[in-house]
């Protein structure tokens, strides 16, 4: 069973951006929840809920009760478009949730013992290709995040998709290959500079190990 976060809300009778202005007025952030085939219902949000969530890891594949009138209504936050200055959220877009209705979710990939992972260890990089990965899942299977192990990896070895945790009866929107979600890649810092270190430490002496030249004498005045 999905688990479904409760957002607040105030029910809006006008659209429009002389409304929407209006309900920014009153401090609050006005919205709407559209899908499923039912006419849209415009709602007013607390922006301060509005930031929790957003300032959340995961808001865009969480699932939501928005709590409007009598009936929650279930949802998914779409897109929130911020001010240009204040960087204050200005509209909120969700999409409402039909049972037995697919729905496109990025589910963010979480990545464990990076601590004890060999190629980690040995200087190596991890390269992550894909933070989230977009699937297609009932709304009632949504998962929070999928586990990636990076436990046993050495340099050179990539996390796939089938060795995600956490993918039971999830779909991604990619079905042609085995894709890549992170890889460890080999250390990034060049192998001369070790050695141009113990050249500079060796007294100042030049490439082959020989004191630089002294410079030449100045000629006598005749």
């Amino acid at each position: 069973m999905a688990n479904f976060t409760t957002i607040e809300a105030e029910a809006r009778e006008r659209a429009g951006k002389g409304a929407a202005r209006a309900t920014r007025r009153q401090g609050k952030v006005p919205a709407v929840i559209y899908g499923a085939k039912v006419a849209p219902t415009l709602i007013a949000l607390d922006p301060r809920a509005v930031m929790k969530e957003i300032h959340t890891s995961g808001w865009r594949s969480r699932l939501y009760e928005v709590k409007v009138g009598d009936e929650p209504i279930r949802a998914l936050i779409r897109d929130v478009q911020f001010h240009p200055v204040t960087d204050q959220p200005e509209h909120v877009d969700f999409q409402r949730l039909a049972a037995g209705e697919r729905i496109r979710v990025a589910v963010a990939v979480v990545f464990h013992n990076e601590t004890i992972s060999m190629g980690l260890k040995r200087g190596g990089v991890l390269n992550v290709v894909r933070h989230a990965v977009e699937c297609l899942c009932d709304p009632e299977n949504v998962p929070a995040h999928f586990d990636a192990d990076l436990g046993t990896l050495d340099i050179n070895d990539t996390v796939r998709w089938s060795n995600l945790a956490g993918t039971e009866g999830i779909r991604p929107t990619i079905t042609d290959r085995d894709f890549v979600i992170a890889t460890i890649a080999p250390p990034t810092k060049s192998a001369e500079a070790p050695a141009e270190a113990g050249a500079a430490a060796a007294g100042g002496k030049g490439p082959a190990g020989k004191a630089p030249a002294k410079p030449a004498a100045a000629p006598k005045k005749k």
